[in-house]
């Protein structure tokens, strides 16, 4: 029996006008994001989704909370669902790194996973442990509709190693997860994935 998972990007945070790296940093909410998670709430509602998962981080907790309070639902939480460690990026922006070592930025942009920042959690590891979330998730909802917060690369690393996507072109063939948008997936009872939306506004009647 299959299960949809809806996947969304946390709300906007203080950190995203400047295109921070957040990683594992807990980073708030602006006012935006507030609004944003409260009209993911509302188009939530109108699905009957049976369940809700996040990632423990602060910002995804707080984006799940309208749709938990619309839906009655108690959200499980799932270490495995933290973004990645990025390391020396963490708090910093690419365009600064650059301008610090230009060589090991443009390597980073050429294959991301061949040559992640400094002290950087490995993606490869940070794909299986998404993964497996996903998949653990999946199996404890069987034929049902589950809507899961979490984050921008981890959930783009996931992506491909469910769709057999070589993960080192995840930033290329996943530019960016928009904040709430909904990536819906079916996930058979076999681990298998099929990808049948990306990237969706949430719209609400």
């Amino acid at each position: 029996m299959s299960t949809t998972l809806l996947l969304t990007r946390h709300a906007e945070t203080v950190w995203h006008a400047e295109n921070r790296y957040a990683g594992i940093s807990d980073i708030a909410l602006t006012d935006t994001g507030r609004t944003q998670a409260d009209a993911l709430g509302r188009w939530a509602a109108t699905l009957a989704v049976d369940a809700i998962w996040t990632s423990p981080l602060s910002r995804a907790i707080a984006t799940a909370e309208p749709a938990c309070r619309a839906l009655d639902l108690t959200p499980h939480r799932e270490p495995a669902l933290i973004e990645c460690d990025f390391g020396a990026l963490e708090g910093r922006t690419l365009a600064e790194f650059a301008a610090e070592d230009p060589k090991r930025a443009e390597a980073f942009r050429t294959d991301p996973v061949a040559n992640p920042f400094p002290r950087a959690e490995d993606p490869v590891a940070a794909a299986a442990r998404g993964t497996w979330a996903l998949r653990r998730i999946a199996g404890a909802h069987p034929g049902e509709r589950v809507l899961v917060v979490a984050h921008n690369t981890l959930l783009r690393l996931a992506l491909c190693e469910l769709l057999s996507i070589p993960l080192g072109e995840y930033r290329r063939v996943f530019p960016r997860l928009r904040n709430t948008a909904i990536t819906e997936l079916r996930m058979a009872g076999n681990g298998s994935a099929a990808l049948l939306s990306l990237n969706v506004p949430c719209r609400n009647p």
